[in-house]
């Protein structure tokens, strides 16, 4: 009877599994179908699990759009996702070892201000941001997307959290050696500390590649177009493209999902050594 109870469950297990990852795939699903389809196809009032023809032409004719550069806008969000994920990484786990490890009688202090960032919407510091952006003329710059966006309180914390946690005695043996803190945070530290690197890294990425406003506001010119803009695009007033629509977003989501599924399991286990509940 136990023996039939336990494959009882895990069947029942086994189908709200299936079930869940099921409605998981569905958005994708509807992507790729509208993607592949026709305006027709896709407005129809009668649905078809797939169009009657599956037009491959759109992913070439959203390269070749001439209104909406959508393979300069890959190669911005690319650089700038970068760019900010290796910034926010440095500084971040520099400020959170700094706060973790060296002896500072103001560093709680320093933590709390910190913190206290976390509780201020970001359309308070929206238009500062804009104005000091633009008096530096970096509208429309790479350097204006990316540099005000390199820090991030929230992976301050989780560093923070993380070197707390951090075995001392590898610390130790690296001051015996001669190694200061700076040496000791490259040579001892970040070599073992790369479960907590990847999944900051990874939520710093998917962070900065679906950002929207702030490359909407500063990217006035085509050339620094996100893919997040680009996207935007393809619906306005005048005109609204479906198809392209669908392709640009099944296009836009492919890094992400191969970057997630590259690092998901140091999501968790840098989530988990950092000791956030």
């Amino acid at each position: 009877m136990d023996d039939a109870l336990v494959r009882a469950g895990r069947a029942l297990r086994l189908v709200l599994l299936l079930a869940l990852a099921l409605l998981f795939l569905i958005p994708f699903y509807l992507l790729v179908r509208n993607g592949l389809s026709s305006e027709q196809d896709i407005t129809s009032p009668r649905w078809t699990f797939l169009p009657g023809e599956l037009r491959w032409g759109n992913v070439r004719e959203l390269f070749d759009d001439p209104s909406v550069p959508f393979a300069r806008s890959l190669l911005n969000s690319a650089l700038i996702a970068v760019a900010t994920t290796l910034g926010t990484l440095l500084l971040a786990s520099l400020a959170g070892y700094g706060l973790a490890r060296i002896p500072y009688r103001h560093a709680n202090k320093v933590f709390y201000g910190v913190l206290g960032t976390l509780l201020v919407p970001a359309a308070v510091t929206f238009v500062p941001s804009f104005v000091l952006v633009s008096s530096l003329g970096w509208i429309s710059t790479l350097r204006g997307l990316i540099v005000p966006t390199l820090f991030s309180a929230f992976a301050c914390f989780v560093f923070r959290q993380y070197f707390l946690g951090f075995p001392r005695e590898l610390e130790d043996a690296a001051q015996v050696d001669g190694l200061g803190y700076w040496r000791t945070y490259w040579l001892v530290v970040v070599p073992n500390a790369r479960p907590v690197f990847a999944a900051v890294g990874t939520i710093v990425f998917l962070g900065a590649w679906n950002s929207f406003l702030w490359p909407l506001v500063i990217g006035q010119d085509q050339s620094a177009w996100t893919v997040q803009v680009a996207l935007s695009s393809f619906t306005t007033s005048q005109v609204i493209r479906l198809h392209e629509l669908f392709v640009a977003a099944v296009v836009s989501v492919l890094p992400l999902l191969l970057v997630f599924l590259c690092f998901q399991r140091w999501i968790v286990a840098g989530v988990e050594r950092s000791g956030i509940d």
